[in-house]
């Protein structure tokens, strides 16, 4: 019964891996499995038995609401953008109060005050996520990935970048993808191999799996790698840790909003009911955001 519990957690999680703005490293503490999770990824090679029970689990969980959500998640983009991405702002914004009060916290915890350092920690990444998507281009977000070498090194450290932001709580691998402008990508390329397996398509099975392929390993190997450095951040740098996340949280509604075109929707015949269903979604996804958050500092 423990492992199916395990399975259906995880099932969760990826579906909150998949959806811009949610993060499953919340979803998992939140569920009661985070630092069972953190503990088995950290001493994977000193106690491999006990940390795959615990992990196999989980992991298939998450690859089933991977692939369960993501044919509903491009629908939602493609045919309800702007309500889609507005959720999505709601979804961000939601857990930037518990954000500030762990920032707070962790500048008690060591005696300090907010200062320059801090304060250049926000901008920088507050920065950096309102330039990545102008610098992506306006087609980027929807290119195929390309074969070549380059494209397959920096589809690999894409995946070590993203599986950063999957284990710690607040942040969210699927955005961080987004405003990379790797996220539909990647989202396409899962929904074109499962097509492509249920029909049989041979052309398409291999280049597709060679994708997802070359991002999983980053995936895997990056969470191997940074667990252990998230523990020395939010252990020793944790006022810092949480000033460079809050610039990126905050930043992020530009990049959602960029990269999906979602204000194109306000050019066209449905543009009050989407932008009205949108702002209800954005403030029930805040909300429910929020008092997640709440129920988590409990």
């Amino acid at each position: 019964m423990k492992y199916l519990v395990d399975l259906l957690k995880g099932m969760v999680i990826g579906v909150a891996n998949i959806i811009p703005g949610v993060s499953g490293g919340t979803m998992a503490v939140s569920l009661g499995i985070y630092d069972r999770l953190i503990s088995s990824i950290s001493h994977l090679f000193k106690n491999w038995k006990d940390s795959l029970k615990t992990l196999l689990p989980i992991l298939a969980g998450a690859g089933i609401g991977i692939v369960a959500f993501t044919y509903t998640i491009e629908f939602l983009l493609s045919a309800y953008t702007l309500p889609t991405a507005l959720a999505f702002v709601g979804l961000i914004l939601g857990g930037v109060p518990i954000l500030w009060q762990s920032l707070q916290e962790g500048l008690k915890k060591h005696g300090q005050t907010f200062s320059l350092t801090h304060g250049l920690a926000f901008v920088l990444m507050f920065a950096v996520v309102t330039v990545l998507p102008l610098l992506q281009g306006s087609e980027a977000s929807f290119t195929a990935i390309q074969l070549d070498p380059l494209s397959l090194l920096k589809l690999f450290v894409i995946g070590i970048i993203a599986s950063a932001t999957m284990v710690v709580p607040g942040m969210s691998g699927s955005l961080v993808l987004m405003v990379l402008g790797y996220y539909y990508s990647i989202i396409n390329t899962i929904t074109s191999f499962l097509t492509a397996l249920r029909t049989g398509n041979m052309d398409l099975i291999l280049p597709n799996f060679i994708v997802l392929f070359i991002f999983g390993i980053g995936v895997l190997i990056g969470i191997f790698l940074i667990s252990k450095a998230i523990e020395f951040l939010f252990e020793n740098y944790s006022s810092l840790t949480y000033s460079g996340i809050l610039g990126l949280v905050l930043a992020s509604p530009f990049a959602i909003l960029y990269n999906t075109h979602a204000l194109n929707d306000l050019q066209s015949s449905d543009a009050l009911p989407f932008a009205l269903v949108g702002i209800v979604l954005l403030v029930g996804c805040f909300y429910g955001i929020y008092q997640l958050g709440k129920k988590e500092a409990r």
